[in-house]
């Protein structure tokens, strides 16, 4: 079974970048001594990241070295090829996300960080997600990207750990709360 889970970071009105894609509000508290906030921690504890279309073309538009030093999968069904600088680094699938997921497995990779909008709610959606670490951000974008769409059922997740970085973001962290 595989273990999927998500480290992201979103405004207060619950939202993952604003209305024209863009993630600026990420830069809007000083981070001067570059607190990670658990992500090393996060990332230590996975073996590879799914994401979305939308997310790695927004990575790959960032002015900095690739940032993952596991393979990301990017899922898409629209997405031809993968461009050559990230050859080796990222790498396209496509399909039911379960038949991706039992793929993916059968490659090895059993933790998966899954990031993007709508991949995270996908995932949601197929009740996939075991782990969820949110920072909220102070700030209230009004429209955007959400975070959370609709559900078919209900979800129910257990606070594991809330902690405040900078004096301003809270990082909530939840697992899923499975009856046994």
């Amino acid at each position: 079974m595989p273990y999927c889970s998500t480290f992201i970071a979103t405004s207060l009105d619950g939202f993952i970048a604003d209305r024209n894609g863009g993630v600026d509000f990420l830069e809007m508290i000083p981070n001067p001594d570059q607190l990670d906030m658990g992500y090393v921690a996060f990332n230590e504890k996975i073996d590879a990241l799914v994401m979305g279309r939308k997310s790695f073309e927004t990575v790959c538009g960032f002015d900095v070295p690739w940032p993952y030093d596991k393979p990301v999968f990017v899922l898409s069904n629209t997405l031809r090829e993968i461009p050559e600088e990230y050859s080796g680094k990222a790498f396209l699938v496509s399909g039911k996300i379960r038949e991706v997921l039992d793929e993916l497995e059968h490659r090895g990779y059993h933790r998966f960080y899954i990031d993007g909008g709508k991949t995270i709610q996908s995932f949601l959606k197929e009740d996939l997600i075991e782990e969820m670490i949110i920072t909220v951000f102070p700030v209230l974008l009004g429209r955007g990207i959400p975070l959370f769409g609709e559900l078919d059922n209900q979800l129910e997740f257990d606070l594991v750990s809330s902690q405040v970085y900078l004096d301003q973001l809270v990082q909530l962290h939840y697992r899923r709360k499975r009856s046994t």
